[in-house]
């Protein structure tokens, strides 16, 4: 009962500064906007409710076609990352895996770029020709870790992380190829590859939505076999679980989460890395708290960093996945120190 209640205070917690965040990065920006006609343009969205607009319509297109948008894109991308990368740890019982270890990144950057070089017509599949081909791309990818660690899943969780470092290879290969090649598409590849939350809209909410709420769900049930797995596969053996597919069924409900996500917003690293990590320092490693509270902490961590890339430099802005990588980098620094002491 003491759990419950102590869960329920964390995600309540969780929710608040979440809503907080939301409303605090609507502010924030290039052009400033009155707190009570924000308010009220906000209001007005709600169904049922038509108050009389005594506010400005410039504002009003920047608060619903650019920035909260912008805002909601950023807490879907960065729970669905959050959340694969808790998956991923869990299965590969490693602290330093995260959504990017099988290669799903580079297999959709390679699924972009090819379509941006080799599809004349971006208008084949209509606003979502892009996001198709590179989830297309990033679950090829996950094909060929599968196909190449398929015959070994119970020698230890080294081989399939040995074999999404052979793919990603392969993948990175072929991608610098591509670029090298890409001529006039070149900024428009390096851009994706950059990863940013800029020039989408609603749309691209609701294609990510039906992922994020499957992938979620299926997530989140899944905290006990996750719990049985942090024993080791002997142990889950043992207790009756078919190790070997179980652990295919997560790690592809778990790259299907952060391969819709990169299709939509490009390769935004570190994500599953730093907030799993971190929620597991506060909260301990049971399952049953660690993945819902890491949907909320991803949300919120990606709209404040979001909200910091587009502000820093005035005019412009970061793409936000160089700095998650400015962040991240030295955080996987950190953890590989650690870990490699520890063992040694």
């Amino acid at each position: 009962m003491k759990q419950k209640k102590n869960l329920a205070l964390i995600i309540g917690s969780l929710f608040l500064l979440l809503f907080f965040s939301i409303f605090a990065s609507l502010f924030v920006g290039s052009v400033h906007l009155d707190f009570v006609s924000t308010v009220k343009i906000l209001v007005n969205q709600l169904p049922g409710i038509e108050l009389a607009p005594d506010w400005e319509i410039s504002d009003e297109m920047i608060i619903i076609n650019l920035r909260l948008p912008r805002i909601i894109l950023a807490s879907l991308v960065g729970a669905m990352l959050s959340i694969s990368g808790v998956a991923f740890q869990g299965v590969l019982r490693n602290p330093l895996a995260d959504p990017y270890i099988l290669g799903v990144s580079s297999g959709a950057a390679l699924g972009a770029a090819s379509t941006l070089i080799f599809v004349p017509d971006l208008s084949l599949f209509g606003h979502f020709t892009l996001p198709i081909f590179a989830f297309l791309g990033a679950m090829m990818a996950l094909g060929f870790v599968v196909l190449l660690a398929k015959r070994q899943y119970y020698r230890g969780s080294e081989t399939l992380i040995l074999a999404g470092v052979i793919v990603q290879s392969l993948m990175g290969a072929v991608l610098s190829f591509l670029i090298t090649i890409s001529d006039n598409k070149l900024q428009s590849i390096i851009f994706w590859l950059m990863g940013s939350l800029a020039n989408h809209d609603w749309t691209d909410i609701l294609v990510l939505i039906p992922y994020f709420l499957f992938g979620t769900i299926f997530l989140l049930f899944q905290y006990k076999d996750l719990n049985v797995l942090a024993l080791g596969e002997n142990a889950a053996t043992y207790l009756g679980m078919e190790v070997g597919k179980q652990k295919v069924r997560i790690l592809t409900i778990a790259s299907l989460l952060a391969a819709s996500a990169i299709s939509i917003v490009g390769i935004i690293g570190f994500v599953g890395l730093i907030i799993p990590h971190i929620l597991r320092v506060l909260f301990g490693a049971n399952h049953r708290i660690l993945l819902p509270v890491s949907v909320l902490a991803g949300s919120v961590f990606l709209i404040l960093t979001d909200t910091l890339a587009r502000t820093m430099i005035p005019s412009s802005e970061i793409p936000i996945g160089v700095l998650t990588a400015f962040l991240g980098a030295p955080f996987f620094a950190y953890l590989f120190y650690k870990n490699r002491n520890g063992r040694g």
